[in-house]
């Protein structure tokens, strides 16, 4: 089976990836609409990409490209414990203080802003396509004054020195990957627990229509354990949002509670039913 993700090697989606599917070819894509798109085309039968981390949040590319371009169903998601390294290469390991640019996904940048104020505060702050993509750049130019920030496992493949260890903001990072396709999935990672993902749209003119449509849910005592809006990117002030709910109650209370939101209006887009996986240790 081919397993497509956010590449290249030695990035947190592929290190989610590796564990999750050890024994699968796995295919890197540039991009997450690319690695979806792969799913789409049959070049790959599975994709895993980003969904949500503990500091920075969802990832919107993610969301809006299943939103809005894709019915690929969500089969399982992986929960990946997050730290951050900055390295350099081995070059200017003695001289690492003196570096002008730092380089990693923005979503790296942004989970490490404390370190980064505190001891670059006037570095520049370069986003790359991914973590890894940072660190294959300052290996690959090794007069440069720079730095990446990336996990652990990119130091080893792109032969870099780590200078500062763990450098997130908070100790408990965390970030959830999503696995799409149309096979079906066990995977060896430990379940904690079952989910399913909804879109919903409500009617514009509709007074208390995001209360009227959670009450469906309320009523019934269905758990949700995130609600996010996005915009439509139809007009200002037009939404849909994104929902998760904690599998507890039987099927039938679910699928009733999806009827009452369209019997009201509203439109549902069911992302998928899924287990999540939570890979520890690391």
């Amino acid at each position: 089976m081919k397993v497509g993700y956010l590449g290249p090697e030695a990035s947190f989606t592929h290190t989610a990836t590796k564990i999750a599917f050890p024994n699968d070819e796995l295919v890197p894509y540039h991009s997450i609409p690319a690695c979806i798109k792969g799913v789409d085309s049959k070049e790959i039968d599975l994709a895993v990409v980003p969904i949500e981390n503990t500091i920075e949040g969802s990832v919107n590319t993610t969301v809006d490209y299943l939103f809005h371009q894709s019915t690929i169903p969500v089969i399982g998601e992986i929960v990946l414990p997050i730290h951050q390294q900055l390295m350099v290469a081995k070059k200017n390991s003695n001289d690492w203080k003196k570096i002008t640019k730092i380089l990693s996904h923005p979503q790296a940048l942004a989970q490490s802003q404390l370190f980064i104020s505190e001891h670059f505060p006037l570095a520049e702050l370069e986003p790359t396509p991914s973590t890894a993509y940072a660190a294959h750049y300052v290996s690959s130019n090794p007069k440069e004054k720079i730095a990446a920030i990336a996990p652990r496992v990119s130091a080893e493949t792109y032969d870099l020195k780590i200078v500062c260890n763990d450098i997130q903001d908070i100790a408990i990072n965390r970030t959830r990957f999503w696995v799409l396709g149309s096979k079906k999935i066990s995977l060896s990672i430990p379940v904690e627990e079952k989910k399913m993902t909804i879109a919903i749209t409500m009617p514009n003119n509709m007074p208390g229509a995001l209360h009227k449509a959670l009450s469906a849910f309320s009523w019934r005592e269905i758990d949700l354990s995130k609600i996010e809006s996005r915009p439509l990117k139809t007009s200002l002030g037009e939404y849909f949002f994104l929902i998760d709910i904690n599998v507890l109650k039987p099927k039938e209370l679910l699928e009733n509670a999806i009827t009452e939101v369209r019997l009201m209006g509203g439109t549902v887009k069911i992302f998928g039913s899924y287990e999540v996986h939570s890979i520890h240790g690391m």
